[in-house]
């Protein structure tokens, strides 16, 4: 037990001093470029979905959050708003830059999910072709936190902490259960080997915490879920954005089919990647 524990003390560890760069390199860039954003993406409706695709990959809650709000305020479509959710993956892209043995892992990622959020932003634009009637928009990123007084470096180090956090625990959890039942049983009981994983998986990645994107991405470096999974999982992984959704945007049943739109895209690009990949 004890070797387990500090096995995974070691592991966070070696992440932690990246983990803080890359928070600090991120949130330079938001509170710089995050201030045009809502500028940029409220005069290029007819390339919403593409920019949306575009900024949601960079790892951060900010811009799930910004989309949020602006879909809120009427400002975006739902098919933009959706690519954002769809190319979101939080802390996943970090974890993976922070293995060495496991960064040609991430353009494979970035890129799937870069298509599946265009593709499916622009689809259901299409469906969904009634524009929304604007409203009073509120302050951008005002409900995760990502902006506070005092420069980048308190809310830099709070994001390596927190996510240092998470991945101690689910790395102690995961070198436990792998110890005790073993990478192959773990693997059957979340459905490995077969197309239906990915169902599971998109159900993880709706949890609205960063902690979704950490247990996917343990689960794939532990090869307890395949690759195609972790793309589903971290598809529906919008983290505090879906929080902010149901927060800013009064229309509940709205709310419900957007996470039902998002959960659906998810599972399905997961079973095709699995088929295909």
């Amino acid at each position: 037990m004890l070797d387990l524990v500090m096995d995974a003390v070691i592991d966070c560890l070696k992440m932690l001093p990246f983990l803080f760069l890359a928070f600090l390199l991120m949130e330079g860039a938001e509170r710089y470029y995050g201030r045009h954003m809502d500028k940029i993406m409220r005069q290029s409706r007819r390339e919403g979905p593409l920019i949306g695709a575009i900024l949601g990959c960079v790892p951060q809650c900010g811009f799930s959050v910004l989309a949020s709000n602006l879909y809120a305020g009427g400002m975006i479509t739902i098919g933009t708003l959706l690519a954002v959710y769809l190319s979101t993956s939080d802390e996943a892209i970090l974890i993976l830059l922070a293995d060495s043995s496991r960064i040609k892992d991430v353009i494979p990622l970035i890129i799937a999910k870069i298509v599946i959020a265009v593709v499916a932003g622009y689809l259901i634009d299409f469906v969904f072709r009634k524009n929304r009637e604007g409203r009073n928009m509120e302050q951008v990123c005002d409900h995760c936190g990502c902006e506070e007084e005092g420069g980048i470096l308190k809310p830099a180090l709070r994001h390596a902490v927190q996510v240092f956090v998470y991945l101690f625990v689910f790395t102690l959890a995961l070198n436990l259960i792998m110890e005790g039942i073993g990478a192959d049983e773990l693997s059957e009981m979340l459905l490995g080997d077969t197309i239906f994983q990915p169902i599971l998986a998109a159900l993880i990645g709706l949890i609205p915490n960063c902690a979704a994107s950490v247990i996917l991405t343990e689960l794939y470096l532990g090869g307890a879920i395949s690759f195609a999974s972790v793309v589903a999982g971290l598809c529906t992984g919008a983290g505090a954005g879906l929080l902010v959704l149901f927060r800013m945007n009064k229309d509940r049943k709205e709310n419900l089919k957007i996470v039902g739109i998002l959960y659906v895209v998810a599972v399905v690009s997961g079973m095709v990647l699995e088929l295909f990949a």
